[in-house]
């Protein structure tokens, strides 16, 4: 099988109550990592989400898919683009959206996660997306929920649906993963957003090159199928899609490089870079930007980025998830 296509993409909700049923559905009530999903589910995501972008495109951008249900975003650490996304996938399926975060939780009081998850679930949510500082936090709150969860960002671990929003960016516009050299530079170490890229992209076939720092990068990637450099030059060279990363600050302790300008004079991806790169590549950064840093404006507003794409392409890759976690097409059968 291609590790890229299913054998059909599944049929969705196009508006009215009597839509057929879709014959695949994801394994597992939860998303909370790539390294959990097989080359078929993620097909199937990518797939369903192509017929989920189609409803942006609509005057009334809402289906009944998820009509019933109640979804709970449960943000623990500062977002824009993963917390605003999900709320617009979930209002376009319809479901009943709450939103929660931190500093208006009575997690200020000293509430345990557990304590404030089980308090959520005694009101019956169905789905709980969650954003936390603690690497395996969804995982653990996986075991203690009977409502499904969905990981959009634990500490330094995983971040599954950026990496599937930029798998999606990527196969729009190049029509294939497999094959492709993919470029991830900056802030190896302290990147969910890397672990979940890497994981997924060596899944689908793509050549991938990492590079960074030497003090960025984290140790036993090379065991993940993946090539290492310093060099930005040589892994920009030839690349299909360049993605960079910011420097997260907020999670370093120590100094891990001399100055903001010299790292950007060093790893900082300018046009000059560029031009080693595909005549058709692709310009790629989960945000937010540090532009100046590891990006130039000139790079991230040029004609070969696709960010602001990634951000539109991120509320259909959420609604994919959505709708093929929660069961969806069995309510629409029976409203």
């Amino acid at each position: 099988m291609n590790p890229e296509t299913t054998d059909a993409t599944p049929s969705l909700p196009t508006g009215t109550d009597d839509q057929p049923i879709p014959a695949n559905r994801l394994r597992s009530k939860d998303l909370l990592g790539i390294a959990e999903l097989s080359v078929e589910e993620i097909s199937l995501i990518l797939d369903t989400a192509v017929a989920m972008k189609e409803i942006a495109s609509r005057p009334i951008k809402k289906v009944p898919a998820l009509r019933g249900k109640t979804v709970v975003n449960l943000f623990f650490e500062a977002s824009t683009r993963t917390r605003t996304s999900f709320e617009i996938a979930e209002k376009r399926l319809s479901a009943d959206t709450l939103n929660i975060v931190a500093g208006t939780s009575s997690v200020v009081k000293g509430e345990t996660l557990a304590d404030t998850v089980h308090n959520i679930e005694a009101m019956s949510p169905d789905l709980l997306v969650v954003r936390h500082s603690s690497s395996g936090s969804c995982h653990f709150l996986s075991r203690i929920c009977r409502a499904g969860v969905i990981n959009a960002g634990d500490g330094m671990h995983e971040h599954p649906t950026q990496a599937l929003l930029d798998a999606f960016t990527i196969r729009e516009r190049k029509q294939r993963l497999a094959g492709l050299k993919v470029a991830i530079c900056g802030d190896l170490l302290h990147s969910r957003v890397l672990r979940s890229n890497v994981l997924l992209l060596t899944k689908m076939g793509a050549d991938v090159w990492l590079c960074g720092p030497p003090t960025l990068v984290p140790t036993g990637f090379a065991r993940s199928g993946v090539h290492i450099t310093s060099s930005v030059d040589e892994a920009v060279e030839g690349a299909d899609a360049v993605m960079m990363l910011r420097i997260q600050l907020e999670r370093m302790l120590g100094g891990y490089f001399p100055s903001l300008r010299e790292y950007f004079n060093v790893f900082g991806m300018t046009p000059e870079r560029v031009r080693r790169a595909k005549p058709d590549v692709l310009i790629m950064h989960p945000g937010p930007m540090n532009r100046g840093v590891e990006i130039a404006s000139e790079v991230a507003d040029g004609p070969y980025s696709v960010i602001l794409d990634q951000v539109a392409n991120g509320v259909a890759v959420r609604m994919a998830v959505l709708y093929l976690l929660s069961g969806g097409a069995e309510h629409e059968a029976v409203a």
